[in-house]
């Protein structure tokens, strides 16, 4: 149902410009573009029941101008498939037990691990006279990696946990 309002395409691109995280003004009018309803007191009661990820204060450019809450701009894509699940008659409660049990838990592990190799990386740039640092840069490297295909395991891991429990409902009947 609303799944199918936003292809995977425009998902893709919105992901890709918002890298660094997308406003609840932006998922509110990236809703309401495609014509889906979606509200800021809707997307704050999903954080607060632990369907979303919290978002993640970051600073603005210039003097005075204060910070901005941004979510990871996968939660789109968390928002269309809570909607999807509602419109099948799931409740808040079955979605948060057999559904969503660990993805704001991967994002958050992505998160800190972003947030982690990022300073790494600022400390070997101020190393970059000390003997060594070569080594560390192809350690750093090996290790993003790891961490990169550890989160892509766990993301398929939930995935298959998820169709799991669809299967299962569907074939309880509920």
């Amino acid at each position: 149902m609303s799944r199918e309002a936003i292809s995977d395409e425009v998902l893709e691109r919105i992901e890709t410009q918002h890298a660094r995280g997308i406003s609840s003004s932006d998922i509110l009018a990236l809703f309401d573009q495609f014509g889906l309803k979606f509200s800021e007191a809707t997307l704050r009661k999903y954080v607060q029941l632990g369907l979303l990820p919290r978002s993640v204060r970051v600073g603005r450019k210039g003097k005075h101008t204060g910070s901005q809450g941004l979510y990871p701009a996968t939660i789109v894509r968390q928002i269309l498939l809570i909607k999807d699940m509602m419109a099948q008659n799931l409740t808040i409660e079955e979605i948060q037990a057999e559904v969503l049990f660990v993805r704001g838990d991967i994002e958050e592990l992505e998160r800190r691990l972003s947030k982690i190799f990022k300073t790494l990386r600022d400390s070997m740039k101020k190393q970059r006279s000390e003997p060594g640092v070569r080594g560390l840069s192809n350690d750093l490297v090996a290790a993003e990696t790891l961490a990169k295909d550890l989160v892509g395991k766990l993301n398929q891991l939930e995935q298959r946990f998820t169709s799991q429990n669809r299967l299962a409902r569907r074939a309880a009947g509920t």
